[in-house]
C-alpha cells in the first residue's frame, strides 16, 4: 500500500481538524441535517495496482483523477465505469469497523478498493442511495450497490474478505458535479431521493393530520371539568 497522505494532517494544515467537524453522535451537524465526514481516499492507477491514499483528491465527470476507474482523457469523460455508473465507489467506515472485528481483517490501508471511506451513515449507507450527495466540493448520485468479489480478496491477500464484505461492499456512484474531496470534509444529503423524501412528507402530514385531531377534540372539552 501506497500513501501519498500529507504528514502534515488533512487539507495540508498542522492536522488539529477534527474529521468529526460539529456532528453530534447521532451524526446531526449544527444544523440538524443527517451528515458525515470523509474518511480516507483511495485510488488504484490500474486493476490488481497497489492501493494509494491520499489527502486530496479531484473528482471529474469520469470518476477520480488517476483511478483505475477513470480514463484519465483529457476530458476526465470515463470510460467503461462511468457508463456502468460506477465512476466513483463509497464504502463506510462502519462496514470496515465490522469486517476488522468480525474477522480480524483491516483493510483501512485502502485494501477494500473503493475510492471513499465515508463514516456517519452507517453500514449499508441506505440513506445515500439515489440521493444527490454533496462529498466535499463534489457531488455524487449512489445508484446501486457495489458488491464485492473474489479479485478483492485476491489483491488484498485476505482470505475471506469477499464473504466478509457481502452487505458491506459500499455504493457505486455517477458523478452530478465534479470537485475537490479531502480527507476530513463532510458528507451531506443534497436532495433525498425523491421516493424516501416523498415517503417521509407523508408521514409527516399524517403525524400533523393526527395531532391537529387531538388538539380539536381536546378543545371541545374545555371548560367541562
Amino acid at each position: 500500500m501506497t500513501s501519498e497522505v500529507d504528514p502534515r494532517g488533512p487539507n495540508g494544515r498542522d492536522g488539529s481538524k477534527d474529521p468529526s467537524g460539529s456532528r453530534g453522535q447521532d451524526g446531526l451537524n449544527d444544523g440538524g441535517d443527517a451528515a458525515g465526514v470523509v474518511e480516507s481516499l483511495v485510488t488504484a492507477p490500474a486493476a490488481g495496482a497497489e492501493p494509494v491514499l491520499h489527502d486530496r483528491v479531484d473528482v471529474v465527470a469520469g470518476g477520480v483523477a488517476g483511478d483505475r476507474y477513470c480514463t484519465g482523457d483529457d476530458d476526465g469523460s470515463g470510460g467503461h465505469f462511468a457508463l456502468d455508473a460506477c465512476a466513483v465507489t463509497l464504502v463506510a467506515g462502519e462496514a470496515l469497523d465490522a469486517v476488522r472485528e468480525a474477522t480480524g481483517i483491516d483493510v483501512s490501508d485502502g485494501r477494500h478498493r473503493r475510492n471513499v471511506a465515508v463514516r456517519g451513515f452507517g453500514e449499508g449507507m441506505d440513506a445515500l442511495l439515489d440521493a444527490t450527495v454533496a462529498v466535499g466540493g463534489a457531488r455524487l448520485r449512489p445508484t446501486r450497490r457495489r458488491p464485492p468479489c473474489a479479485h478483492v480478496e485476491e489483491v488484498a491477500g485476505e482470505e475471506g474478505l469477499a464473504s466478509a464484505l457481502r452487505g458491506r461492499g459500499g455504493l457505486c456512484c455517477t458523478v452530478v458535479e465534479p470537485g475537490t474531496v479531502a480527507v476530513g470534509d463532510e458528507v451531506r444529503i443534497v436532495d433525498p431521493d425523491p421516493r424516501t423524501a416523498g415517503a417521509a412528507i407523508a408521514d409527516r402530514l399524517r403525524v400533523a393530520d393526527s395531532v391537529g385531531r387531538i388538539g380539536d377534540e381536546g378543545a371541545g372539552t374545555d371548560g367541562d371539568e
